[in-house]
């Protein structure tokens, strides 16, 4: 009788003799028979289940007695029970959980309006034949690059999307939109290169911005002497960004507006271009042609210029197969690589945040340049800057620089079209990576837009760090500062309470290290699997310790298999017999068992929960396919 006695603490509904548990240890390495526990049962026989039990006692005397308190489970509904699971197909299942993670995945996307982006990207007007044959194993850093440059608002940005295909750059009707250096990969016919789009480029004497800078957008709180040197020094670090294009490219496109004429500007970049990089092959392209019979007429206003103008329209795209054709005949085809690693997976970080936190000098300081442009001046970076980088290990990584992220309140009422489409460049390169790093300013702490942001990313199961930037700005630090700092942010941050946190001052280049051998982490626990059997293992004592609650009717979840779908993020589907029966804050205790067993730091995990009779119904449908296969 003892060997069943200490058995009975763990019934599912009942606890008469519960005060024994606290002088007996609970049983984790033995199940009950299906006639008493049966939602511990969760494998059919076949799969060899969790937890073996022989008991040579005799229990009959305790089964009535169960059945007398509860006046519902008595041995038969064990035996119907395993009855039921006998139909359960392991292999089946498998199916199953894989259509259920690709639903949730389309559900998702419908959600967060994927579909209205990958339409709008195919309905990008853009050069078909480019998107004829599959982009080669080449580096990037390997392609020739071939730079765009010329003073502000000529369509360069318009030129690029149109070479690269997409909207990649941001394209507004007004100057010095285009601060930073912005890469995209493009090809035409046999010959594959790197295109690079710069800012306009101007001298800071003809520099003229066109908002007071009094009332500058993302300058308040900044005394007005501040104001007028960062806006005094921005022309020159854009012209700077340019220049690194030039130099670091083997053609140089040279734009200019068509519609407007030759100006001075155009005459002062051309001069510039012809003393310092005469060596290289420059093509001039007079932008804003669109019509085929003027385009001659306006070109031939840039002789005077000293190249040969070619007319163009980035807009139609007209001319651009001529562009092509100078530009790649100045190109030496990169060879391909031989039996490269196509099975490795670079991954992406994306750096967000809300405006002037240090998202640029975290970038910076991690590749060891100046890549982004760092101005005290709110909103500096635009587009979505990404830059390949290999950290001390070796690992490569994939970084994604993008702009501060405001209210949607505060960006409407400013009417900046481009504030808004940087916003939106930020949200779509948390999409597209693999690790987000979301970036909080020290003496500021956690804000409702820090919250804002930490939700998109838990949404988008993206993995996350949290990195708590100017730490140096906290006055008087000891031991115990950091540690209740991170309290306070996993507080205020609970959707990110698995999110680990890395304290850096990223302009002294202080622990910015931490920052990729954390991610590095993260990636890897966003890619990790665990085997079907310790799952249900994991699954069966969590149930075990806490069964699942029972309704008024007197119904009670029960869970028959678990298996993990997918990786990226780890998502697990739970087999029942009524997801119903599992309601919201039970689903959380079983998140929470399974990362205080599995682990999973830094990632987010979906926990999908499909009925026994839908999975049936399904399941059968998959199997039958199958065969048909």
């Amino acid at each position: 009788m003892s060997s069943s006695f200490f058995a009975l603490p763990l019934c599912k509904t009942c606890c008469f003799i519960s005060h024994l548990s606290k002088c007996s240890p609970p049983p984790v390495a033995f199940s009950l028979p299906t006639a008493i526990h049966p939602q511990l049962h969760l494998r059919k026989p076949s799969t060899a289940p969790l937890f073996a039990t022989n008991f040579s006692a005799d229990i009959s005397e305790v089964i009535e007695l169960h059945a007398d308190i509860h006046g519902q489970e008595t041995s038969s509904d064990g035996d119907q029970e395993d009855e039921e699971l006998e139909n359960f197909d392991a292999e089946v299942l498998e199916i199953e959980a894989r259509r259920a993670v690709k639903e949730f995945s389309d559900s998702l996307s419908r959600e967060l309006n994927i579909e209205g982006e990958v339409s709008k990207q195919k309905g990008t007007r853009g050069k078909q034949k480019k998107h004829t044959n599959p982009i080669s194993n080449i580096p990037d850093h390997l392609l020739p690059k071939i730079a765009i440059v010329g003073r502000p608002n000529v369509g360069k940005s318009a030129l690029f999307n149109r070479l690269v295909g997409g909207n990649r750059a941001i394209v507004v009707d007004e100057p010095g939109v285009t601060r930073d250096r912005l890469y995209g990969r493009s090809y035409w016919g046999d010959y594959e290169f790197m295109v690079v789009d710069t800012g306009g480029v101007l001298t800071i004497s003809k520099y003229h911005e066109e908002r007071a800078i009094s009332t500058t957008i993302g300058m308040e709180g900044i005394p007005l002497v501040s104001r007028e040197a960062a806006v005094a020094r921005m022309p020159s670090m854009v012209e700077r960004q340019a220049t690194v294009a030039v130099e670091e490219s083997s053609v140089i496109i040279f734009v200019v507006d068509g519609q407007a004429g030759l100006t001075a500007a155009d005459v002062e970049i051309g001069d510039w271009l012809r003393k310092n990089y005469s060596h290289k092959y420059i093509v001039l392209a007079v932008n804003k042609c669109e019509s085929p019979r003027k385009g001659t007429l306006q070109a031939s206003d840039f002789w005077g210029l000293g190249f040969s103008p070619l007319p163009i329209s980035a807009l139609s795209g007209s001319g651009t197969g001529d562009l092509l054709d100078s530009v790649c005949s100045q190109l030496k085809k990169t060879e391909h690589i031989e039996n490269p690693d196509t099975e490795e997976h670079v991954p992406s970080i994306a750096i967000v945040g809300r405006p002037n936190v240090g998202k640029s000098s975290i970038l910076n300081a991690l590749v060891g340049e100046n890549r982004t442009i760092v101005s005290p001046i709110s909103g500096t970076t635009r587009d979505a800057i990404d830059t390949e980088f290999t950290g001390p290990d070796g690992q490569k990584w994939h970084l994604i620089d993008t702009a501060g992220i405001r209210k949607k309140a505060s960006v409407a009422s400013s009417g900046s079209t481009t504030e808004a489409l940087s916003v939106n460049r930020a949200f779509r390169a948390i999409r597209r990576s693999d690790v987000v790093a979301l970036v909080i300013e020290a003496m500021a702490c956690i804000t409702e837009q820090d919250f804002k942001i930490a939700e998109q990313i838990e949404r988008e199961g993206k993995g996350c760090l949290i990195v708590v930037n100017k730490w140096d700005t906290i006055p008087n630090k000891n031991q115990q500062t950091a540690m209740f700092y991170e309290e306070d942010v996993r507080g205020k941050l609970r959707i990110l309470s698995w999110a680990p946190v890395v304290y850096s001052t990223a302009i002294e280049g202080q622990s910015v290290d931490k920052i990729t051998v954390t991610a590095g982490l993260v990636a890897k626990e966003r890619s990790r699997r665990l085997s079907t059997a310790t799952l249900n293992q994991v699954v069966s004592e969590a149930v075990a310790f806490k069964p699942p609650p029972r309704t008024r009717g007197g119904k009670r979840g029960r869970i028959y298999y678990c298996t993990q779908a997918a990786i990226r993020p780890p998502t697990f589907v739970f087999f029942v017999n009524d997801a119903k029966l599992f309601p919201e804050t039970y689903q959380r205790y079983m998140e929470k068992q399974l990362r205080s067993s599995a682990g999973f730091p830094g990632t987010p995990i979906r926990l999908l929960w499909r009925s026994r009779r839908k999975s049936e119904k399904n399941g059968k449908e998959a199997s039958e396919r199958a065969q048909a296969n």
